[in-house]
């Protein structure tokens, strides 16, 4: 395993979980797998989310999920045709392989296309953002300003949303606001924006999904809902298309959560007899991001004037055999900045 790309390289015998973490810890979507010193496959994101959807244990290795296939390039390959199918296949990086299957060297797409967007597909879809709420994990910052107006570098929190959107195309916002609605919008007025802004205020708070009555009949396609102190790094497309795929009507953006124990754990039977021990393990849930894509229909569906959450409408959902399905992203990917030290948190990574 050549030590330049340690930290891009895996076992393909370490576990799903494991991978996944790697990829949190050296901000890469895709791995080089090894089989001790010799080149074996590549790993993306993408192969561990199909494999979390097809509910494969996240503890299993992850030589079980890798597949046949995988685009590489030869050692005597020239440099324009390696250019040709990297744009073609919008990998991250390109691992150039030996006849023996040994790395010869691995090309990054920042080396080959500095100012070039890898993803290429684009979708068009209405976003909802829920701002209404009075930030009260925020104080005493949301005393003054509105959580959405919150900053977060140069930006505020809410344009750092609406830019992961605006990224694969999504230009039609809707802002359910309530709590110092005056000051957002005021704020939207006096910016610079290549997008539409719709804001729609709810006269008293109606939790997280109330004030979606209000738009019945103004959406026809499929949208998505985020709320508005989560940033979700991950290619929002790969969501959208995964909820077509699968038909859903509801699609939850799920993060994981790893949280490890820091005492060994018995397994006992009948008598107190020991069956095993485990020193430290980790638990590792999904946890709902906060984001979602929901069909058009479901806003016809929300009582009006009601305090209504979006758990209300799954629930529902689920009671008729509705299909709800959930899109894993990374611990990583899921930042949740409505809190005082995630936040700090959040400026310190930003500096």
């Amino acid at each position: 395993m050549d030590p330049r790309f340690k930290k891009i390289s895996i076992s393909k015998e370490v576990s799903i979980q494991e991978a996944l973490k790697l990829m949190d810890k050296s901000s890469v979507r895709l791995l080089l797998v090894f089989c001790e010193d010799k080149f074996v496959s590549l790993l993306s994101i993408g192969d561990i989310q199909r494999a979390i959807i097809a509910n494969f244990d996240l503890g299993s290795p992850i030589k079980n999920i890798l597949r046949k296939e995988v685009v590489v390039a030869n050692v005597e390959e020239d440099v324009g045709k390696l250019k040709k199918r990297m744009l073609f296949n919008r990998y991250e990086f390109m691992p150039i392989i030996d006849l023996e299957n040994n790395l010869a060297d691995v090309i990054f797409w920042d080396d080959l296309f500095e100012d070039t967007d890898r993803r290429i597909e684009k979708i068009d879809l209405p976003v909802i953002i829920m701002a209404g709420g009075k930030g009260t994990r925020m104080k005493p910052i949301t005393n003054v300003l509105p959580k959405p107006l919150i900053p977060i570098d140069d930006k505020t929190i809410i344009e750092h949303i609406i830019n992961n959107f605006t990224k694969i195309g999504c230009l039609s916002f809707y802002v359910s606001i309530n709590y110092k609605a005056k000051m957002i919008r005021d704020y939207f007025d006096e910016i610079d924006k290549n997008y539409g802004i719709d804001f729609f205020e709810e006269d008293t708070p109606l939790g997280t999904a109330g004030s979606l009555h209000l738009l019945n009949g103004k959406i026809k396609s499929p949208f998505f809902i985020s709320n508005c102190d989560i940033l979700i790094n991950e290619d929002y497309s790969e969501i959208y298309k995964y909820h077509q795929n699968y038909k859903n009507e509801l699609t939850i953006v799920g993060s994981f959560r790893n949280y490890p124990i820091p005492y060994g754990t018995l397994e006992t039977e009948e008598e107190g007899r020991l069956i095993s021990l485990q020193e430290k393990p980790e638990l590792s849930f999904l946890i709902n991001s906060g984001m979602y894509i929901l069909e058009p229909h479901l806003i016809a569906e929300v009582p009006e004037n009601t305090f209504y959450h979006i758990t209300d409408l799954i629930e529902k959902i689920l009671a008729r055999n509705g299909r709800v399905g959930v899109f894993p992203v990374s611990e990583k990917s899921w930042i949740d900045v409505g809190e005082w030290d995630k936040y700090l948190k959040m400026i310190n990574e930003y500096k």
